[in-house]
């Protein structure tokens, strides 16, 4: 089996390449090899330059990588794609030729899991530090060169173990995961993750939980992030040696725990589920002609809000159901500003209350209908869910209006009052995301 060593250094951020190097090996020899900057066509921040020794000076008269794509083809032709946490440099160059509108497929083999695998028990899988524990020469570190004939290296003491063959049979299976996982994610712990609904969490290697999602089929939702190409996904997995997970019988548990675990634990790569959302709310005022107005402001600033939204087109999208709903005035639901008469573009059902061809307490009659069907919304409530077993039942339990938290029960026991729930409750805090999940679920 012929195989090529890998390395590549990029801008960072952008991942465009600056440096590959490449070498042909086969038998325990090197056959072939080729080494050049890259152009990457955008600057190179400070710090990388600082990292890797390449600046833009000295990519300024390199290549483009369209012009070395077909060597890079060649030399790696019918080959064994190798490197050091192999989906990074992988996927960066996939990317590049994608660029030029080329297909890259080859087979891959990761030595970080290879390693793992063949030289157990070190603290540490990073080539530099690797290399140390096994006294391999590393000269020019950060550079595609260096790194990748300390792989070569490295690679070559592992073709001598003794069980090598059988481990490398097994890792090029086409059916095998090894170069798909991540690197320092041993493949047992990839394979006890079941195929039901729950949230999970991604650990780095102090086993700190850096990221939380929440799925149907946890695995498949697991390995959907292995083979996302996205940077923060590849910059995640290159961190993860651990998952963790719960059960939670369905989705819409898993929705309201994955909210509760993010809250909590704050990780890393949730970096959407902690932005701070800006809470809106209606509510009813009465003017001097003593028509009753429904309006929109931020939560703060509502006296009474009858319900309260994640943003400011979630609250006015449902002000315009009611509105159309019960047949109310755009202009006094304050869908429309500055107008003497309302002429919405979509609510035509208005009553004429704007025009004074309707009377205001029929008017008026309407809109206390629309406020009761809006508080009726904040009623006590039990939503049944599937469990996490055949003889379990999971609920989620909401008391006049405020979530409470939900809950697993034996399908056999008797529920004669909802306050016997309360026993089984595992008790979680409401906030605005949660009463989103909610509403949306209802």
């Amino acid at each position: 089996m012929i195989y090529t060593i890998i390395d590549v250094e990029t801008t960072g951020k952008t991942n465009r390449i600056t440096e590959i190097a490449i070498f042909k090996y086969q038998d325990g020899v090197v056959i072939d090899e080729f080494t050049s900057l890259i152009n990457p066509q955008t600057p190179i921040p400070l710090n990388i330059a600082t990292l890797t020794g390449i600046d833009d000076d000295m990519v300024a008269d390199a290549p483009l990588f369209e012009e070395v794509a077909q060597k890079i083809i060649n030399i790696t032709e019918n080959t064994v794609f190798v490197a050091h946490n192999v989906n990074f440099d992988y996927n960066v160059i996939q990317k590049e030729f994608k660029r030029i509108d080329l297909e890259f497929h080859r087979k891959k083999l990761c030595t970080v899991r290879l390693s793992r695998k063949l030289i157990p028990g070190h603290k540490s899988y990073s080539l530099g530090k690797l290399c140390k524990a096994l006294e391999i020469d590393l000269v020019d570190r950060h550079r595609a060169r260096g790194d990748a004939e300390a792989t070569v290296k490295l690679f070559k003491l592992l073709h001598n173990k003794p069980n090598v063959d059988g481990v490398l049979l097994d890792f090029l299976k086409a059916n095998s995961k090894e170069a798909t996982l991540p690197p320092h994610l041993p493949k047992k712990v990839f394979e006890s993750i079941p195929t039901q609904a729950g949230i999970y969490y991604f650990k780095n290697k102090k086993n700190e939980i850096i990221y939380i999602g929440k799925a149907k089929n946890l695995k498949q939702r697991v390995i959907s992030h292995f083979y996302d190409k996205k940077q923060k996904e590849l910059d995640l997995c290159r961190e993860t040696a651990d998952i963790d997970f719960e059960l939670s019988g369905d989705e819409l548990i898993a929705l309201l725990m994955e909210d509760d675990a993010i809250k909590k634990h704050y990780p890393k790569y949730n970096q959407a589920s902690k932005r701070f959302l800006n809470q809106y709310a209606i509510f009813t005022y009465t003017d001097r002609k003593g028509i009753i107005h429904f309006a929109v402001q931020k939560l703060k600033l509502a006296p009474k809000p009858l319900m309260v939204f994640h943003n400011l087109r979630a609250a006015y999208l449902f002000l315009e159901k009611i509105c159309h709903q019960y047949k109310l005035c755009p202009k006094y639901c304050h869908l429309q500003e500055n107008c003497n008469e309302c002429n919405h573009y979509k609510i035509k059902t208005c009553g004429g209350i704007c025009r004074d061809q309707e009377s205001i307490v029929v008017y008026n009659i309407r809109v206390k209908q629309a406020v009761e069907h809006i508080t009726q919304q904040n009623v006590s409530k039990v939503i049944k869910q599937p469990g996490r077993t055949p003889e379990e039942a999971a609920f989620v339990l909401i008391k006049k209006g405020t979530y409470k938290g939900y809950g697993f029960v034996d399908t056999e026991l008797q529920i004669t009052d909802e306050s016997v729930l309360d026993f089984y409750l595992i008790p979680k805090k409401d906030n605005l995301d949660v009463q989103k999940i909610l509403r949306s679920y209802v």
